[in-house]
Protein backbone atom coordinates (compact mmCIF):
# COMPACT_ATOMS: atom_id res chain seq x y z
CA UNK A 1 0.00 0.00 0.00
CA UNK A 2 1.49 3.35 -1.09
CA UNK A 3 1.58 6.37 1.21
CA UNK A 4 0.81 8.50 -1.85
CA UNK A 5 -2.71 7.05 -1.83
CA UNK A 6 -3.44 9.10 1.31
CA UNK A 7 -2.52 12.47 -0.16
CA UNK A 8 -5.09 15.19 -0.78
CA UNK A 9 -5.09 18.82 -1.87
CA UNK A 10 -5.01 21.14 1.15
CA UNK A 11 -5.09 24.86 0.29
CA UNK A 12 -2.82 26.81 2.61
CA UNK A 13 -5.59 29.28 3.46
CA UNK A 14 -7.65 26.47 5.01
CA UNK A 15 -5.01 25.72 7.67
CA UNK A 16 -6.49 27.35 10.79
CA UNK A 17 -4.10 29.84 12.39
CA UNK A 18 -6.28 30.70 15.41
CA UNK A 19 -9.04 28.91 17.32
CA UNK A 20 -12.59 30.21 17.16
CA UNK A 21 -13.77 32.35 20.10
CA UNK A 22 -16.13 29.59 21.24
CA UNK A 23 -14.56 26.14 21.30
CA UNK A 24 -17.77 24.28 20.47
CA UNK A 25 -18.79 26.59 17.60
CA UNK A 26 -16.37 24.91 15.21
CA UNK A 27 -17.90 23.00 12.32
CA UNK A 28 -18.51 19.27 12.49
CA UNK A 29 -18.55 16.99 9.47
CA UNK A 30 -20.50 13.83 10.33
CA UNK A 31 -19.51 10.81 8.24
CA UNK A 32 -21.95 7.87 8.41
CA UNK A 33 -20.09 4.69 7.51
CA UNK A 34 -23.18 2.54 7.09
CA UNK A 35 -24.80 4.65 4.39
CA UNK A 36 -21.94 6.73 2.93
CA UNK A 37 -23.67 9.93 3.96
CA UNK A 38 -22.13 13.25 5.02
CA UNK A 39 -23.82 15.88 7.19
CA UNK A 40 -22.56 19.38 8.00
CA UNK A 41 -23.15 20.53 11.56
CA UNK A 42 -21.64 22.59 14.40
CA UNK A 43 -19.67 20.84 17.11
CA UNK A 44 -22.21 21.65 19.83
CA UNK A 45 -24.67 19.52 17.82
CA UNK A 46 -22.55 16.39 18.36
CA UNK A 47 -24.97 15.40 21.14
CA UNK A 48 -27.60 14.69 18.45
CA UNK A 49 -25.47 11.82 17.16
CA UNK A 50 -24.78 10.24 20.55
CA UNK A 51 -27.22 8.00 22.38
CA UNK A 52 -28.01 7.26 25.99
CA UNK A 53 -25.54 4.63 27.17
CA UNK A 54 -22.79 5.65 24.74
CA UNK A 55 -19.36 6.24 26.28
CA UNK A 56 -17.03 9.03 25.20
CA UNK A 57 -13.38 8.25 25.96
CA UNK A 58 -11.16 11.32 26.41
CA UNK A 59 -7.38 11.74 26.55
CA UNK A 60 -6.66 13.96 29.57
CA UNK A 61 -2.98 14.58 28.82
CA UNK A 62 -1.72 18.14 29.37
CA UNK A 63 0.67 19.90 26.98
CA UNK A 64 3.94 21.07 28.54
CA UNK A 65 5.91 24.15 27.37
CA UNK A 66 8.19 21.92 25.31
CA UNK A 67 9.95 24.44 23.04
CA UNK A 68 13.03 26.08 24.61
CA UNK A 69 15.14 28.91 23.18
CA UNK A 70 18.80 28.95 24.21
CA UNK A 71 22.30 29.81 23.01
CA UNK A 72 25.50 27.84 22.55
CA UNK A 73 28.07 28.68 25.22
CA UNK A 74 30.94 28.46 22.75
CA UNK A 75 29.62 30.82 20.07
CA UNK A 76 26.44 32.45 21.34
CA UNK A 77 24.56 30.97 18.38
CA UNK A 78 20.82 30.45 18.72
CA UNK A 79 19.57 26.97 19.62
CA UNK A 80 16.06 25.53 19.84
CA UNK A 81 15.39 22.45 21.97
CA UNK A 82 12.07 20.69 21.43
CA UNK A 83 11.44 18.28 24.31
CA UNK A 84 10.02 14.90 23.30
CA UNK A 85 10.04 12.73 26.41
CA UNK A 86 11.69 12.61 29.79
CA UNK A 87 14.38 9.94 30.15
CA UNK A 88 15.53 10.46 33.75
CA UNK A 89 15.18 13.20 36.36
CA UNK A 90 17.16 15.79 34.40
CA UNK A 91 17.65 14.28 30.93
CA UNK A 92 15.26 14.50 28.00
CA UNK A 93 14.99 13.10 24.52
CA UNK A 94 14.57 16.07 22.20
CA UNK A 95 14.91 17.56 18.74
CA UNK A 96 17.67 20.13 18.17
CA UNK A 97 17.66 23.03 15.76
CA UNK A 98 19.90 23.75 13.84
CA UNK A 99 20.74 20.06 14.15
CA UNK A 100 23.87 19.98 11.98
CA UNK A 101 25.59 22.78 13.89
CA UNK A 102 25.14 21.29 17.35
CA UNK A 103 27.64 18.59 18.29
CA UNK A 104 27.72 16.03 21.10
CA UNK A 105 29.13 17.70 24.20
CA UNK A 106 27.81 21.16 23.23
CA UNK A 107 26.81 23.34 26.17
CA UNK A 108 23.66 25.45 25.91
CA UNK A 109 22.59 28.23 28.24
CA UNK A 110 19.26 29.96 28.71
CA UNK A 111 19.49 33.74 29.26
CA UNK A 112 18.30 35.10 32.62
CA UNK A 113 18.35 31.63 34.22
CA UNK A 114 20.93 29.39 35.93
CA UNK A 115 19.85 26.49 33.75
CA UNK A 116 22.25 24.92 31.25
CA UNK A 117 21.97 21.88 29.01
CA UNK A 118 24.60 19.51 27.66
CA UNK A 119 24.09 17.41 24.53
CA UNK A 120 24.80 13.88 25.78
CA UNK A 121 24.17 12.00 22.54
CA UNK A 122 22.93 12.59 19.00
CA UNK A 123 21.17 10.33 16.55
CA UNK A 124 20.91 10.75 12.82
CA UNK A 125 18.92 13.85 12.07
CA UNK A 126 17.77 16.24 14.79
CA UNK A 127 17.09 13.74 17.58
CA UNK A 128 19.30 13.95 20.68
CA UNK A 129 19.44 13.52 24.45
CA UNK A 130 20.25 16.54 26.61
CA UNK A 131 20.94 16.74 30.34
CA UNK A 132 19.97 19.82 32.32
CA UNK A 133 21.94 21.35 35.20
CA UNK A 134 21.16 22.01 38.01
CA UNK A 135 18.92 18.96 38.13
CA UNK A 136 16.87 20.20 41.08
CA UNK A 137 13.76 22.10 40.01
CA UNK A 138 14.37 21.57 36.27
CA UNK A 139 10.69 21.21 35.40
CA UNK A 140 9.74 24.40 37.25
CA UNK A 141 12.35 26.36 35.26
CA UNK A 142 11.32 24.71 31.99
CA UNK A 143 7.71 25.66 32.67
CA UNK A 144 8.76 29.32 33.03
CA UNK A 145 11.08 29.62 30.02
CA UNK A 146 9.45 27.12 27.65
CA UNK A 147 6.96 28.00 24.94
CA UNK A 148 3.79 26.08 24.23
CA UNK A 149 4.74 23.88 21.24
CA UNK A 150 2.41 25.06 18.51
CA UNK A 151 2.84 23.08 15.27
CA UNK A 152 5.11 24.74 12.64
CA UNK A 153 2.18 25.38 10.30
CA UNK A 154 0.69 27.78 12.89
CA UNK A 155 2.60 31.02 12.42
CA UNK A 156 3.32 33.54 15.20
CA UNK A 157 5.71 36.43 14.54
CA UNK A 158 6.43 36.91 18.26
CA UNK A 159 5.99 33.33 19.42
CA UNK A 160 2.95 31.73 21.07
CA UNK A 161 0.72 34.09 23.05
CA UNK A 162 -0.85 33.73 26.49
CA UNK A 163 -4.08 32.87 24.69
CA UNK A 164 -2.30 30.07 22.83
CA UNK A 165 -1.18 28.60 26.16
CA UNK A 166 -4.82 28.38 27.19
CA UNK A 167 -6.42 27.32 23.93
CA UNK A 168 -3.84 24.67 22.95
CA UNK A 169 -5.14 22.62 25.91
CA UNK A 170 -8.39 20.76 26.36
CA UNK A 171 -10.61 22.03 29.20
CA UNK A 172 -10.13 18.65 30.92
CA UNK A 173 -6.31 18.45 30.57
CA UNK A 174 -4.77 17.07 33.79
CA UNK A 175 -1.72 14.84 33.36
CA UNK A 176 1.37 16.80 32.28
CA UNK A 177 3.52 15.21 29.60
CA UNK A 178 2.27 15.90 26.06
CA UNK A 179 4.28 17.86 23.49
CA UNK A 180 1.31 18.21 21.14
CA UNK A 181 -2.36 18.69 21.97
CA UNK A 182 -4.90 15.88 21.48
CA UNK A 183 -6.71 18.27 19.15
CA UNK A 184 -10.04 16.47 18.81
CA UNK A 185 -10.71 17.38 22.43
CA UNK A 186 -10.12 21.11 21.93
CA UNK A 187 -13.75 21.58 20.86
CA UNK A 188 -15.35 20.53 24.15
CA UNK A 189 -16.69 23.01 26.70
CA UNK A 190 -18.01 22.60 30.25
CA UNK A 191 -21.54 23.46 29.09
CA UNK A 192 -21.37 20.84 26.34
CA UNK A 193 -20.34 18.22 28.90
CA UNK A 194 -23.42 19.17 30.93
CA UNK A 195 -25.66 18.47 27.92
CA UNK A 196 -23.83 15.19 27.30
CA UNK A 197 -24.43 14.15 30.91
CA UNK A 198 -28.11 15.17 30.80
CA UNK A 199 -28.66 12.87 27.81
CA UNK A 200 -27.25 9.88 29.69
CA UNK A 201 -24.01 9.71 27.72
CA UNK A 202 -21.10 8.61 29.89
CA UNK A 203 -17.51 9.86 29.88
CA UNK A 204 -14.25 8.09 30.77
CA UNK A 205 -10.74 9.54 30.82
CA UNK A 206 -7.47 7.85 29.93
CA UNK A 207 -4.02 9.29 29.27
CA UNK A 208 -1.69 9.10 26.30
CA UNK A 209 1.11 11.67 26.30
CA UNK A 210 0.97 12.91 22.74
CA UNK A 211 4.51 12.85 21.41
CA UNK A 212 6.60 12.62 18.28
CA UNK A 213 4.39 9.88 16.82
CA UNK A 214 1.65 12.46 16.27
CA UNK A 215 3.67 14.77 14.01
CA UNK A 216 6.72 12.85 12.72
CA UNK A 217 6.48 12.46 8.92
CA UNK A 218 6.42 8.90 7.60
CA UNK A 219 9.67 8.44 5.63
CA UNK A 220 8.92 5.26 3.66
CA UNK A 221 6.78 5.38 0.49
CA UNK A 222 5.26 1.99 1.35
CA UNK A 223 2.91 2.33 4.32
CA UNK A 224 3.75 -1.03 5.87
CA UNK A 225 7.49 -0.29 6.04
CA UNK A 226 6.99 2.66 8.40
CA UNK A 227 7.20 2.67 12.18
CA UNK A 228 6.08 5.34 14.62
CA UNK A 229 7.78 6.41 17.88
CA UNK A 230 6.53 5.15 21.22
CA UNK A 231 4.15 7.17 23.38
CA UNK A 232 3.33 6.63 27.05
CA UNK A 233 -0.22 5.72 28.10
CA UNK A 234 -2.17 5.06 31.29
CA UNK A 235 -5.57 3.34 31.49
CA UNK A 236 -6.85 3.13 35.06
CA UNK A 237 -8.89 0.26 36.47
CA UNK A 238 -11.87 2.61 36.75
CA UNK A 239 -11.64 3.70 33.10
CA UNK A 240 -11.21 0.13 31.84
CA UNK A 241 -14.21 -0.99 33.92
CA UNK A 242 -16.39 1.83 32.51
CA UNK A 243 -15.38 0.96 28.94
CA UNK A 244 -16.01 -2.75 29.39
CA UNK A 245 -19.35 -2.15 31.10
CA UNK A 246 -20.47 0.09 28.21
CA UNK A 247 -19.46 -2.58 25.69
CA UNK A 248 -21.55 -5.16 27.51
CA UNK A 249 -24.58 -2.87 27.28
CA UNK A 250 -26.15 -1.25 24.24
CA UNK A 251 -23.85 1.77 24.24
CA UNK A 252 -21.11 2.54 21.74
CA UNK A 253 -17.49 3.38 22.55
CA UNK A 254 -16.65 6.70 20.89
CA UNK A 255 -12.98 7.67 21.07
CA UNK A 256 -12.11 11.36 21.12
CA UNK A 257 -8.99 11.51 18.98
CA UNK A 258 -6.42 9.25 17.38
CA UNK A 259 -4.31 9.21 20.57
CA UNK A 260 -7.22 7.82 22.58
CA UNK A 261 -7.80 5.26 19.85
CA UNK A 262 -4.22 3.99 19.92
CA UNK A 263 -4.22 3.60 23.70
CA UNK A 264 -7.54 1.71 23.70
CA UNK A 265 -6.55 -0.59 20.87
CA UNK A 266 -3.16 -1.26 22.48
CA UNK A 267 -4.88 -2.60 25.61
CA UNK A 268 -7.69 -4.45 23.83
CA UNK A 269 -8.03 -8.21 24.06
CA UNK A 270 -9.23 -10.35 21.17
CA UNK A 271 -12.84 -10.08 22.36
CA UNK A 272 -12.66 -6.28 22.64
CA UNK A 273 -12.24 -6.00 26.39
CA UNK A 274 -9.87 -3.22 27.51
CA UNK A 275 -7.23 -4.11 30.12
CA UNK A 276 -6.07 -1.51 32.63
CA UNK A 277 -2.36 -0.74 32.62
CA UNK A 278 0.36 1.67 31.61
CA UNK A 279 3.40 1.57 29.39
CA UNK A 280 4.65 2.48 25.94
CA UNK A 281 2.84 1.92 22.67
CA UNK A 282 4.10 2.11 19.10
CA UNK A 283 0.90 0.68 17.64
CA UNK A 284 0.70 1.84 14.02
CA UNK A 285 -2.85 1.66 12.67
CA UNK A 286 -3.50 1.81 8.94
CA UNK A 287 -6.14 0.37 6.54
CA UNK A 288 -6.54 -3.35 7.06
CA UNK A 289 -6.42 -3.05 10.84
CA UNK A 290 -9.33 -4.73 12.65
CA UNK A 291 -10.66 -2.49 15.42
CA UNK A 292 -11.62 -4.27 18.64
CA UNK A 293 -12.96 -1.43 20.78
CA UNK A 294 -14.13 1.55 18.71
CA UNK A 295 -17.62 2.11 17.34
CA UNK A 296 -17.23 5.85 16.78
CA UNK A 297 -14.40 8.33 16.34
CA UNK A 298 -14.24 12.08 16.90
CA UNK A 299 -11.21 13.63 15.24
CA UNK A 300 -9.84 16.71 13.48
CA UNK A 301 -8.74 16.98 9.84
CA UNK A 302 -5.16 15.76 9.51
CA UNK A 303 -2.03 16.43 7.48
CA UNK A 304 -1.87 14.56 4.13
CA UNK A 305 0.09 11.28 4.18
CA UNK A 306 0.39 11.31 7.99
CA UNK A 307 0.03 8.39 10.42
CA UNK A 308 -3.08 10.14 11.77
CA UNK A 309 -4.95 10.19 8.46
CA UNK A 310 -4.00 6.52 7.99
CA UNK A 311 -5.61 5.65 11.32
CA UNK A 312 -8.84 7.47 10.43
CA UNK A 313 -8.85 5.84 6.99
CA UNK A 314 -8.56 2.44 8.68
CA UNK A 315 -11.72 3.20 10.67
CA UNK A 316 -13.74 5.09 8.06
CA UNK A 317 -12.50 3.38 4.89
CA UNK A 318 -9.97 5.04 2.58
CA UNK A 319 -12.32 5.94 -0.28
CA UNK A 320 -15.03 7.16 2.10
CA UNK A 321 -12.58 9.30 4.07
CA UNK A 322 -10.90 10.92 1.06
CA UNK A 323 -14.34 11.76 -0.33
CA UNK A 324 -15.17 13.44 2.99
CA UNK A 325 -11.89 15.39 2.94
CA UNK A 326 -12.58 16.56 -0.61
CA UNK A 327 -16.02 17.72 0.53
CA UNK A 328 -14.49 19.52 3.53
CA UNK A 329 -12.06 21.40 1.25
CA UNK A 330 -14.92 22.31 -1.10
CA UNK A 331 -16.96 23.61 1.87
CA UNK A 332 -14.01 25.61 3.26
CA UNK A 333 -13.66 23.73 6.53
CA UNK A 334 -10.78 24.81 8.75
CA UNK A 335 -8.02 22.18 8.90
CA UNK A 336 -5.45 20.79 11.37
CA UNK A 337 -4.92 21.60 15.07
CA UNK A 338 -7.06 24.72 15.50
CA UNK A 339 -9.46 23.63 12.78
CA UNK A 340 -12.83 21.91 12.58
CA UNK A 341 -13.83 18.39 13.56
CA UNK A 342 -15.19 15.18 12.07
CA UNK A 343 -17.36 12.51 13.66
CA UNK A 344 -17.13 9.07 12.07
CA UNK A 345 -19.95 6.75 13.16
Amino acid sequence: MKLEEFDYYLPRELIAQHPLIRRDSSRLLVLHRDRDEIEHKRFYEVVEFLQEGDLLVLNNTRVIPARLKGRKKATGGKVEIFLLQKKKMSSWECLLKPAKRIKEGSQIYFPQTRLTAKVISKEQGAKAVVEFTPSKGVEEVLAKIGQIPLPPYIKRDKGPSFEDRKRYQTVYAKKKGAVAAPTAGLHFTYSLFERIKEKGIKVAQITLHTGWASFKPLPEPEVEKNKIPEEYFIISKEAAAAINEAKKGKGRIVAVGTTTTRALETQATGCGEVKPGEGWTDLFIYPGYKFRVLEGLLTNFHVPKSSLILLVAAFAGKKRLLTAYKEAVKENYRFLSFGDAMLVI
